[in-house]
């Protein structure tokens, strides 16, 4: 097993195209499923859908298997695989493929053109043969001419493959008897290759019993070979004669096959073909007679033996028969001459008939004197039998003769018909020919011109040549002429052949194209005769009164009794077709199956069905019982397929068939009667189409014994219940109260009223307003008394209950119209009244939300009758739908939508609330207002709410509270933050239509700080800008600051900017938040190293503290104080102990305030970074003393000696600058007030760079170890004074240590 080679796949592929596909000339086929357009067929043997499959070759055979099976014989050795996959064909030796039959299942499945063949054609074909055109069934359109197809039966089921020999076109042209498909392939092989051994061995041994003389064929047809043995076994024996080409039959050859006989005569000619199978073309009988001196003595040209074998047959004359052939003395030679030839003139084919039925009288005379045996009367016919027969052995000649004279006989009988038939034919077209004498004379011609003679016409063509008509079978010539629709010759032979036809007359029929019509041939069809019971049988009307001895029973059974003749040449006219003949009268049923059968095969061919119907009629005027429902059938599906409306585009409609019609349910019938019936055709459409029908069925069921009246009134109630509301328009249109009532459809008033409640309730349209009013004005109107007051209450409790049924639930998701129609039904007059009233507010309504494009279905209003949310929600639709869809350009249409809303919520003249009858005036007015504000029309909206006496009428805090609320829908559908564009720009002109307000001033900065936020470009994540809402939902908006501040690297110098900005977020007046403002400021300015912006943003936060401080009462502190104070302490306590602020002062004042207003807990960090400072500050002041005074030594004499300076001087000379801590109270009093003041600890850590020296880390070690404590009020006022003393000991000149 191998994949095939570049050559073997071309090859293989090249056999599979011709039958998958034409491919072209110019087209390479390996590239076939590229470049041919439908080359793809080869491609789905390759990729299939369930999984792939390939080529294999192994043993020079090609089998398509799938991958996975190839898979697992690639473990099985070579010699051991016998097959796998399906076997494609076979390589010969020259290296040629050769398709077999075990390809045609997937052949069959991409084939392209296709041939099917008639059930009479199928044993023929799968015997081997060609396939003829008398067997064809159908061909695809457009076959061309030696294109491979594959063959099919008429149910479909693939015979085989082949070749056609004519196109698709040619077909037409030709006789039944010519060859359409050569044969290539066909399952019969299956059987036939099991004997294939058994008749190669048998044909070996006669051929070597023969002296190799006997089949001598070539060597290269098998099948020929096949085939020569299985005809020597029912025929006898064969002698292939190398120049003729043919099979002859010798008929004295196992007596004589020694030796040379005088004369030979050979019957059955055949025809060898490429593919090897046999066809019979003609029955040819040659006779030569050779004097017994032939072989010693020179023959005369003169002879009339040879005379006759040297006249071609289109040159024999009536003359030459006389004068040569009768004057052969042999009269089986002369016989058989007369049998051999078959000529197309009548006159000379008549007289070699009579010359030949003259030569053996002798012969019928010399059998009719045998002697006769006497034997008793019952064995009488066997005893002559016998003895005619014993007679034909002894005398074979005379049994030739005798039997070519029944043979010459029958061929009289058929020329007369074929003479008849050319009359017939002749005498129609001379009545086809006809002129009016009235057009005669041209009118148009000119004058003076000359009109010419009519034409003389020529004797009419016979239908089928009379060498054919002579030897062909009578049934293949009946089913000719009946396929080529010669009706009058088929009546002439049917007449006067009846014996051999009558048994095969429906195959005669069946032969008859389908889309003929009876009448032409209705002398053929069956009849019934009802005295009999039983088919009629035809009378026989031979021409020739009287049956020649030849042709009796005796005679016959005695010739098939002797060896003289060969079995073969009594089945020489006699049907072929036995299995389909049929002798025996019919029956009625039977006849009525016939017509059935002929009428499926009518309308599955060609669709005609008034051809079937024609065909029914006609059986039924024959007498032919049990048609009545099948007409029936026939004359309402002809309605349906002729006269009923048809589809604009012919692909939409649908073929229609008996079996289709009888599987059909009546309401589909009734549906397909009506599919493209328009509105202002349907009413008459019913009456003519679906009327007679309903009736048809009412009628069937009475005649059942299960009569159902109300059948028609219900099939057609269901189909109004299910059509169009456009279609319904029409029918209540024709079914009006004021029509006559044998002209309505509907004819009860109160089904009227029922069925257009049920399908305006039960329909979903939405735009369709009008059709519904039109079907609400053919309603009947009843005067009803005011009735009691329990007749009204159980009328609203059924409308009520009506609002509950269409209502979906998970058992019934939608209520349809055919189950509001049960809901309807059992309704009293009083009810129905009510629910008409009900309809038409409901229409009303329908009308008016419709006219503003927020349509609803009719249920809607009876689901949303007692639920206010519903009916506020649809009245929110209206309002905002209607402004968004911009139609709505002026203030009158405005105000006319105000007031459409507002009737909406009114009631009806008979107490009906309307649509939104629920909702008061005033909420209706508001949903108005804001569908109007939503719709950004804000002048009209303002020009509307300050009319004095308008229609719109609103508080102003309502109004305030609706701007406020689509403001804010605008603003958080805005895309941008920028407020002159977009819906940020329709949120801020919103808030300018009702009076200004507070809150309205408010939600304007809003918008305005959104903006502004905007413009900064801040991130809500990567690469995606903050959008307003994400801003309004924001829960801490100072954060909002801090983003601008950490996103824009200069924005802390604009710090008007950033707090005009907090002040439009809402915290204007809030001290806290400005504090924290300026404390994220100078903490920005601190990170960029900024000091000196830190410094005064830093000194505008302690004066904002400190006025704070300084408003509020000494004794009650609020929680606003301590946090902003919290806050701008550890400002200052972050920029006072920054080691890269240079400034001392400032950073000293700092540290002072962080003193001043740090918790108590906090002070002795901020004391540390204080005594830290002082202690650098005083460093500093030293070395700067020192170096000074170093100088001033330097400058005095080297004799002087410095004395050392008291305490006074020291401080004299020093220049101390002042401080805020100096300038201030005592240092521990104001110690003690601040931790006294401060209640808790901060809530964060506070932390800085790295301090040098061991008391700053281990009192952080000491604070994060959690062992220093809280301090009460004296503690912390003694150590605070304690660290204060010794932080300016050095001042007083105390000692460092101490």
């Amino acid at each position: 097993m191998r994949p095939l080679t570049q050559d073997e796949s071309k090859a293989v592929f090249t056999k599979l195209a011709n039958y998958v596909v034409r491919p072209p000339l110019h087209y390479p086929l390996l590239a076939l499923p590229q470049l041919h357009p439908q080359g793809k067929n080869l491609i789905h043997l390759i990729d299939r859908k369930d999984e792939p499959y390939c080529f294999r070759l192994h043993k020079d055979k090609v089998y398509y298997v799938s991958e996975s099976s190839m898979r697992l014989t690639i473990s099985v050795a070579r010699p051991n695989l016998v097959t796998l996959g399906t076997c494609f064909g076979k390589f010969s030796k020259s290296g040629k493929f050769k398709l077999h039959v075990t390809a045609l299942d997937h052949i069959a499945q991409y084939a392209k053109y296709k041939v099917w063949i008639k059930p009479n054609g199928e044993m023929p074909f799968l015997y081997g043969n060609h396939i003829l055109k008398a067997h064809l069934g159908r061909i695809t359109e457009d076959t061309p001419e030696h294109q491979g197809v594959v063959v099919f039966s008429m149910n479909d089921v693939p015979l085989g493959f082949g070749v056609t020999a004519r196109s698709t076109i040619d077909t037409r042209k030709l006789d039944p008897t010519a060859i359409i498909v050569f044969h290539q392939a066909d399952v019969g092989e299956y059987l036939r290759d099991e004997v294939l051994a058994t008749y190669f061995s048998r044909v070996q041994v006669l051929n070597r019993f023969s002296g190799n003389a006997f089949l001598n064929r070539p060597s290269s047809s098998m099948r020929a070979l096949v085939v020569s043995y299985s005809l020597a076994r029912v025929m006898g024996y064969y002698i292939w004669t190398q120049s003729r080409r043919s099979f002859a039959f010798r008929w004295d050859f196992p007596a004589r096959f020694a030796q040379y006989t005088p004369y030979r005569l050979w019957f059955f000619a055949f025809s060898h073909t490429v593919a090897g199978s046999m066809k019979m073309v003609d029955v040819h009988v040659s006779a030569r007679r050779t004097p017994a001196w032939s072989s010693t003595t020179t023959m005369d040209e003169t002879q009339p033996y040879i005379r006759w074998q040297n006249i071609q047959d289109q040159d024999i004359t009536p003359e030459n028969v006389r004068d040569v052939l009768s004057a052969v003395d042999d009269d089986l030679w002369a016989v058989a001459a007369c049998v051999d030839r078959r000529v197309d003139n009548v006159d000379t084919q008549r007289s070699l008939l009579e010359l030949g039925i003259t030569r053996t009288s002798s012969a019928v005379h010399r059998a009719q004197a045998a002697p006769r045996i006497p034997t008793p009367d019952a064995d009488s016919f066997s005893g002559n039998n016998q003895v005619l027969t014993m007679y034909f052995n002894d005398a074979p000649d005379d049994a030739q003769l005798c039997r070519m004279r029944a043979l010459l006989l029958h061929r009289c009988d058929r020329l007369s018909s074929f003479v008849q038939i050319c009359k017939d034919v002749s005498t129609e077209e001379d009545h086809s020919d006809d002129i009016d004498e009235e057009w005669e004379d041209d009118p148009w011609a000119e004058d003076g011109e000359i009109s010419l003679p009519p034409p003389r016409h020529r004797p009419a063509d016979p239908p089928i040549p009379l060498s054919e008509f002579l030897a062909e079978d009578m049934l293949q010539i009946a089913c000719f002429l009946a396929s080529q629709q010669q009706f009058t010759a088929l009546r002439t032979i049917m007449l006067h052949h009846s014996a051999a036809l009558w048994p095969s007359r429906f195959v005669i029929l069946d032969s008859i194209p389908s889309h003929t019509h009876p009448s032409e041939y209705r002398e053929i069809l069956p009849a019934y005769d009802i005295s009999q019971d039983a088919e009629q049988t035809p009378s026989f009307n031979s021409w020739r009164t009287e049956q020649d001895w030849v042709e009796t029973p005796e005679v016959d059974a005695a010739l098939k009794a002797s060896q003289a003749v060969s079995h073969i040449e009594f089945e020489l006219y006699q049907s072929k077709d036995d299995a389909t003949a049929c002798t025996e009268s019919l029956g009625p049923k039977d006849l009525a199956d016939w017509y059935k059968r002929r009428v499926d095969v009518i309308i599955a061919s060609t669709g005609i069905l008034d051809i079937a119907l024609a065909t029914v009629q006609h059986g039924a005027s024959r007498g032919v019982p049990d048609l009545d429902e099948l007409g029936e059938d026939l004359s309402l599906l002809s309605r349906l397929v002729y006269d009923s409306p048809q589809p604009r585009e012919p692909q939409d409609s649908q073929d229609w068939t008996l079996a289709c019609w009888w599987s059909t349910e009546p309401a589909e019938v009734v549906r397909a009667y009506l599919a493209h019936s328009a509105p202002d055709t349907v009413a008459k459409d019913i009456t003519r189409l679906v009327m007679p029908y309903l009736f048809v069925l009412e009628a069937r069921a009475e005649r059942a014994g299960n009569p159902d009246p109300g059948l028609p009134i219900r099939l057609l109630y269901d189909y109004i219940l299910s059509a169009p509301l456009p279609i319904v328009a029409a029918i209540f249109e024709a079914s009006k109260p004021t029509l006559p009532v044998t002209h309505r459809i509907i004819r009860n008033d109160e089904d009227v009223a029922r069925l257009a409640l049920a399908c305006l309730y039960g329909s979903d349209s939405r735009a369709e307003w009008s059709k519904m009013s039109s079907i609400f004005e053919c309603l009947p109107a009843w005067e009803i008394t005011p009735g009691t007051e329990d007749e009204v209450d159980e009328a609203d409790a059924t409308i009520i209950s009506l609002g509950s049924f269409v209502t979906p639930s998970t058992t019934r998701p939608h209520c349809s119209s055919s189950d509001l129609m049960l809901f309807f039904k059992p309704l009293p007059l009083v009810s129905l009244s009510r629910a008409l009233d009900i309809l038409d507010v409901h229409l009303e309504s329908g009308e008016i939300l419709s006219r503003w494009n927020v349509g609803a279905p009719l249920q809607w209003f009876l689901q949303s009758a007692y639920d206010a949310v519903e009916q506020r929600a649809w009245a929110n639709r209206m309002a905002r739908r209607t402004g968004s869809s911009s139609e709505l350009n002026g203030k009158d249409e405005w105000e006319w939508l105000l007031e459409d809303m507002l009737k909406l919520c009114g009631s009806s003249e008979t107490g009906l609330k309307s649509a939104f009858g629920l909702l008061s005036r005033d909420e209706v007015s508001s949903i108005f207002f804001a569908g109007l504000l939503s719709s950004g029309s804000f002048d009209i909206a303002g020009e509307l709410l300050r009319q004095r006496h308008g229609k719109l009428s609103l508080p102003p805090l309502i109004a305030e509270e609706i701007s406020l609320s689509v403001s804010r829908e605008f603003y958080d559908n805005a895309s941008s933050g920028n407020y002159k564009t977009g819906d940020m720009k329709l949120a801020y002109d919103c808030l300018a239509v009702p009076p200004p307000s507070e809150r309205l001033s408010k939600e304007r900065d809003f918008i305005e700080a959104t903006s502004r936020l905007s413009s900064f470009n801040i991130l809500s994540r990567p690469g995606v800008p903050l959008s307003p809402i994400e801003i309004r939902l924001t829960k801490d908006r100072l954060s909002l600051i801090s983003r601008v501040l950490s996103s824009t690297a200069d924005a802390y110098k604009h710090t008007e900017v950033i707090l005009d900005l907090l002040h439009k977020l809402g915290f204007e007046g809030d001290v806290v938040a400005e504090v924290r403002i300026l404390a994220m400021l100078s903490g920005t300015a601190l990170q960029v190293e900024d000091f000196s912006r830190a410094y005064e943003t830093s000194k505008r936060m302690i004066e904002k503290v400190s006025k704070l401080s300084a408003e509020a009462s000494n004794d009650n502190e609020d929680e606003t104080i301590r946090e902003a104070s919290d806050v701008c302490w550890v400002a200052c306590f972050q920029l006072g102990r920054h080691p890269e602020f240079e400034d001392v002062e400032a950073k000293l004042s700092l540290l002072g305030r962080a003193l001043q207003l740090c918790p108590a807990d906090r002070l002795h960090d901020v004391l540390i970074s204080w005594r830290r400072l002082e202690k650098e500050d005083i460093e500093s002041r030293r070395e700067y003393l020192a170096s000074r005074t170093v100088t001033q030594s330097k400058r005095n004499t080297p004799s002087s000696q410095k004395h050392a300076s008291s305490l006074r001087d020291r401080l004299g000379e020093l220049h101390i600058p002042a401080t805020p801590l100096i300038n201030a109270e005592d240092a521990a009093a104001l110690a003690g007030r601040a931790f006294n003041r401060v209640a808790s600890n901060f809530t964060f850590a506070v932390t800085g760079r790295a301090r040098s020296g061991s008391s700053g880390e281990d009192t952080r070690s000491k604070s994060r170890d959690g062992t220093r404590g809280r301090f009460d009020s004296d503690e912390v006022s003694t150590q605070a004074g304690r660290v204060l003393q010794k932080g300016i000991g050095w001042l007083l000149g105390g000692d460092d240590d101490a």
